[in-house]
C-alpha cells in the first residue's frame, strides 16, 4: 500500500502545481488609478496637449511628444518653439536614453524638412545639441554627433567659429574626458571644408596635431582617421609637410588599431601624394605592413586585404618588376589564405585554427574576390590567363559562400575589363550558375543579360561563331539555374531569374529558346503556385513570342495559350492568359492582338467566375481603343507593327535560302556527273578524228575536211540538223577521199555510238591526218562545248537527219 500511497501523493503535488500554473491571470493591461494618470483633458490643443505631458506626464507620453516634434513644427512653428522646445530642453537633463535617442532623431528630421530657417534653427535648437553632444552614454554622444555634424554642413562660418570652433579648442584639450576628446576629433574633421586653408593651418592644425599625440590610444586612432578630411581642406603642400609626418608617425604606434587607421589612411590619401612620397615614404610602410601582417600582427590582415587593390593600382606607377611580382605573390597567398599554410601542409598536419581565425581567413578571402577587378586592371587583362586564372578558379570553387557570392557580385566587372578575352571565364560562369548556394545564383543574375551580351560578342570571334563557342556549355547550366530555382523557397530569386532570362533572344537562336525555355516558361504559368513567378513567365514568354522567327512555331504557341490558358478549366489559368494578354498588347502591335487575342479575351466577357470578368474589366479593354481608325496614327504601334512585318520578311527570306541551298546542291551535283560524262565524251573525240583520215592533202580533200567539220559539229550541236546540210553528200565522189566519204556517212549515222566504240582507243599518227585537219584541237574544244548541252530532243532530230542523209546518199550513188 506504500507504494500507492506515494502515486497518490505525487499526483496531488502535481495537481497543486496546474493550481499555481493556471491562476488567474490579469486582464487588463492598467489599473485603474494608472489608467487615470494616463488620461489627458480631450479639450486640449496640440501644444496644450504637449506641454501638459512633457511637464506631468510618465517618461512614455513625453517620448512620444518628442517624436511628435517634427509634426508640431510643421503645423505651429512658432508656438512649438515658444511652449514646448523649452520644455523638452528641461527634460532632457534627466530623461532616459529612449527619449535622448528620440530628440537626436526629430532635430535631425525637422533641419532635413527645413521647417525653419536655419538662423531660428541655430539659435534655438543648436544650444540644445552641443549640451547633449557629451552624453555619458556612447550611444547617446554619437546620435546628438550626427545631427550636430548635419547642422555643421548648414550653418554659416560666422556661426560654426563662434558656436562650434572656439569652444572646441578647450574641450580638445588633456583635462577634458575621453568622450569629449573623441567628439572633439570628429568635429575638427567636419570643419576641415568649411574654412579656408589658413585659417585650418592657424586654428585647427594645432588642436590635431596634439590629438595626434594623445595618451589614449582611441583619440589617437580617431584622430588618425579625420586626417583624410583635414589633408583635402588644406590642399597637397601642407598634406606633405604636416599631414604626411603624422601619418608616418602613427603608422608605427604601439596600438594596432591606430597603426591600422594610419595604414587605411595613406591608401585613401596616394592621390594627393607625388611619385617621390610614394616611393620614398609610402612604400616603404606599405612593405612593412604586408611583412608584418603574417608574422608579428594578423589584425591588419583584414583591413589589408581590402585596399589591396586601391594600393596597388595607386602605387602601379612606382613599382619595379620586382616588386610589381612581389605584391602578385602576395595577393595570390591571400587568396588561399586559410585553405593551405604557409609551409603547404594541409590543415590535416598541423593544428585545428580556432573558429575567430577561420572566420579572418574567410573575410580576407572575400576581400581579395572583392578587389579581383582592380588586380586584372594591375596586370593587366591581356595577361590574365598566364597571371590571374588559377587565382579567379580558386575563387570562384572557394569551400565558402561568402567567397562565391563576392565572386558573382563582381562577375560582371570582371568581364567587362576582360573584354576580348572573356571566353576565358565561361567555364566559371557556368559553375557560378550550378553553385549549390541560390545566394551565389541571385548575385549573379543581377548583371546576367550583360554578361550574356559580353559572352555573345566579346573575344576575338565576335557573332555567330562565338555563339557556337560558348551556347552549348551556357544552355544547359542556365535551364538548371532556373529548375533549382523553381524547386527552392525563394521565390523572388525565381522570379528574377525568369525576368533576366527574357534577354535570351539577344543572345542564343530562336529554335534554341523554343525547344529548351518557351515551353518550360509556359509550364510555369500553369503549374507555379506564387503569382509574380507566374507574371515574371508571362512576360518573359511574350518576349521569347516576340523574337520568333517562324510562324509556325508563333501559331503553336498561341494556339496553346488560348486553349490551356484562356479557355482552361481552372480560373486561376484564365486570369493568367488575361495577364499575358496585357503583356502581349505591351510588346506586340494592335493589329497583332486583334488578330489573334482580341475575340478569346471577349469570350471571358462571360465567364462564369466574377474575378474573371473584374479582372477584364479593370484591364479596360474597349472595342473602339483596338479599332484601326484609332491606332493607324500612332508612331509607336506602326514601329511594332514594321518589325512584326520584318520577322515575317526575315522567315520568308530564310526558307527560300534554304530551297535554294537545296536547289544549288541538286544542280551541283547534275554539273558533276555532267562534267565526269563530258570529259569521257571529249577522250573518245579526239581518238576518232585521226582514225577517219586518209588520203594525202589535195584541194578537194580540204574542201571535204571543212564539210566534215561542219557535219561533225551538227552532230554533236545541242540544235538539230538543219535541212540546207542535207546536200552535204552531193560532193565529186574521188578516190582520193573515198575513205573520207565513207567515215562521214558512219558519223552521219552512228555519232552517239562512236562515242563509246572501243575501235577508237587506237590512235593514228599519221602525218597526213596532221595536214587535213590543222584545226583538230579547235574542233574538239567546240565538240566538247556542243556536247555538254545535249538533250532528248535534239536526239530525236538526229535520227530523223541521218535518215534522210542516208537516203540522199542512195540517190547521188545509183
Amino acid at each position: 500500500m506504500e507504494p500507492a500511497h506515494g502515486n497518490l501523493f505525487g499526483y496531488i503535488e502535481d495537481l497543486q502545481e496546474l493550481t499555481i500554473i493556471e491562476r488567474p491571470v490579469r486582464r487588463s493591461l492598467k489599473t485603474p488609478e494608472e489608467i487615470e494618470r494616463l488620461t489627458v483633458d480631450e479639450e486640449l490643443n496640440d501644444i496644450e496637449r504637449a506641454v501638459y505631458l512633457l511637464s506631468s506626464g510618465q517618461d512614455i507620453q513625453g517620448t512620444s511628444v518628442v517624436a511628435n516634434l517634427p509634426v508640431l513644427m510643421r503645423l505651429n512653428p512658432a508656438e512649438t518653439l515658444r511652449r514646448v522646445l523649452p520644455k523638452i530642453r528641461e527634460v532632457l537633463h534627466v530623461a532616459g536614453v529612449e527619449m535622448q535617442l528620440t530628440a537626436a532623431v526629430s532635430f535631425l528630421t525637422i533641419l532635413q524638412e527645413e521647417s525653419v530657417s536655419i538662423h531660428t534653427y541655430s539659435h534655438s535648437f543648436l544650444h540644445i545639441i552641443l549640451q547633449n553632444v557629451e552624453h555619458r552614454d556612447s550611444g547617446v554622444s554619437n546620435a546628438w554627433l550626427e545631427t550636430l555634424l548635419a547642422v555643421i554642413e548648414t550653418l554659416p562660418k560666422e556661426t560654426i567659429r563662434h558656436e562650434i570652433l572656439n569652444p572646441l579648442v578647450s574641450k580638445a584639450q588633456l583635462s577634458q574626458t575621453l568622450q569629449s576628446r573623441l567628439v572633439s576629433c570628429k568635429i575638427l574633421g567636419k570643419l576641415a571644408n568649411k574654412f579656408e586653408a589658413h585659417i585650418i593651418k592657424r586654428e585647427i592644425l594645432p588642436l590635431v596635431k596634439s590629438l595626434c599625440q594623445d595618451v589614449e590610444y582611441e583619440v589617437r586612432s580617431c584622430m588618425c582617421r579625420q586626417l583624410e578630411h583635414i589633408a583635402q581642406g588644406i590642399g597637397t603642400e601642407l598634406t606633405k609637410n604636416v599631414v604626411l609626418p603624422e601619418l608616418v608617425e602613427l603608422a608605427r604606434d604601439e596600438g594596432s588599431s591606430v597603426r591600422l587607421a594610419a595604414f587605411e589612411t595613406l591608401v585613401n590619401l596616394l592621390e594627393m601624394f607625388d611619385a617621390d612620397d610614394r616611393s620614398q615614404t609610402v612604400l616603404p610602410l606599405v612593405k612593412s605592413f604586408c611583412e608584418k601582417s603574417f608574422k608579428a600582427d594578423e589584425s591588419i590582415l583584414v583591413s589589408l586585404s581590402f585596399h589591396l587593390g586601391k594600393l596597388c593600382n595607386g602605387l602601379y606607377g612606382i613599382f619595379t618588376p620586382e616588386q610589381h611580382l612581389r605584391f602578385l605573390e602576395f595577393y595570390k597567398k591571400l587568396c588561399t589564405l586559410g585553405l593551405q599554410q604557409e609551409n603547404g601542409h594541409n590543415d590535416n598536419q598541423i593544428q585545428f585554427q580556432t573558429l575567430e581565425q577561420e572566420k579572418k581567413y574567410i573575410s580576407v578571402r572575400k576581400n581579395c574576390a572583392y578587389n579581383f577587378p582592380a588586380m586584372i586592371v594591375f596586370v593587366d587583362p591581356k595577361n590574365f590567363h598566364l597571371e590571374l586564372y588559377s587565382t579567379f578558379f580558386c575563387l570562384c570553387h572557394d569551400p565558402e559562400v561568402p567567397v562565391r557570392y563576392t565572386m558573382a557580385v563582381g562577375f560582371y566587372e570582371v568581364a567587362k575589363i576582360l573584354n576580348s578575352g572573356v571566353y576565358a571565364i565561361h567555364k566559371e560562369l557556368v559553375t557560378l550558375l550550378q553553385d549549390e548556394s541560390l545566394e551565389v545564383l541571385d548575385a549573379l543574375i543581377g548583371h546576367l543579360p550583360e554578361i550574356l551580351e559580353l559572352m555573345a560578342t566579346g573575344g576575338e570571334n565576335s557573332g555567330s561563331e562565338s555563339k557556337l563557342l560558348t551556347v552549348p556549355d551556357l544552355i544547359p547550366a542556365l535551364t538548371t539555374a532556373e529548375q533549382r530555382a523553381a524547386t527552392s523557397l525563394k521565390w523572388r530569386t525565381h522570379e528574377k531569374l525568369l525576368q533576366k532570362y527574357a534577354c535570351l533572344p539577344h543572345i542564343i537562336s530562336s529554335d534554341q529558346i523554343y525547344y529548351r525555355f518557351l515551353h518550360r516558361m509556359l509550364t510555369i504559368i500553369m503549374t507555379n503556385n506564387v503569382l509574380p513567378v507566374q507574371k515574371a513567365a508571362a512576360r518573359t514568354l511574350c518576349v521569347y513570342l516576340r523574337y520568333n522567327r517562324k510562324q509556325e512555331q508563333r501559331h503553336e504557341v498561341i494556339q496553346k495559350l488560348i486553349e490551356q490558358l484562356g479557355q482552361g478549366k481552372s480560373y486561376w489559368n484564365r486570369l493568367r492568359f488575361l495577364d499575358t494578354c496585357e503583356f502581349i498588347m505591351e510588346l506586340f502591335s494592335k493589329s497583332f492582338f486583334c488578330k489573334y487575342f482580341f475575340l478569346p479575351v471577349l469570350e471571358l466577357t462571360h465567364d462564369p467566375v466574377a474575378n474573371t470578368v473584374l479582372e477584364l474589366d479593370r484591364m479596360e479593354i474597349s472595342v473602339d481603343a483596338f479599332q484601326k481608325r484609332f491606332y493607324e496614327n500612332d508612331l509607336l504601334d506602326q514601329e511594332k507593327e514594321r518589325e512584326e512585318h520584318l520577322l515575317l520578311e526575315m522567315e520568308q527570306l530564310e526558307k527560300e535560302k534554304q530551297q535554294n541551298e537545296g536547289r544549288s546542291a541538286n544542280i551541283s551535283d547534275k554539273m558533276f556527273k555532267k562534267k565526269r560524262r563530258d570529259s569521257k565524251t571529249s577522250s573518245a573525240l579526239a581518238k576518232n578524228i585521226p582514225l577517219s583520215v586518209s588520203g594525202s592533202s589535195t584541194p578537194s580533200t580540204s574542201k571535204e575536211g571543212k564539210k566534215s567539220k561542219l557535219v561533225r559539229s551538227q552532230s554533236f550541236s545541242t540544235q538539230a540538223l538543219h535541212p540546207k546540210y542535207g546536200n552535204i553528200d552531193k560532193c565529186p565522189n574521188k578516190s582520193s577521199a573515198t575513205g573520207y566519204s565513207s567515215s562521214i556517212s558512219g558519223v552521219g549515222k552512228g555519232s552517239i555510238l562512236q562515242f563509246s566504240d572501243d575501235s577508237f582507243r587506237t590512235r593514228s599518227t599519221s602525218n597526213i591526218g596532221n595536214a587535213a585537219f590543222p584545226s583538230s584541237s579547235p574542233l574538239a574544244t567546240s565538240s566538247r562545248n556542243s556536247v555538254n548541252s545535249v538533250d532528248q530532243k535534239n536526239n530525236g532530230n538526229k535520227d530523223s537527219q541521218s535518215r534522210k542523209m542516208s537516203l540522199k546518199n542512195r540517190k547521188s550513188n545509183p
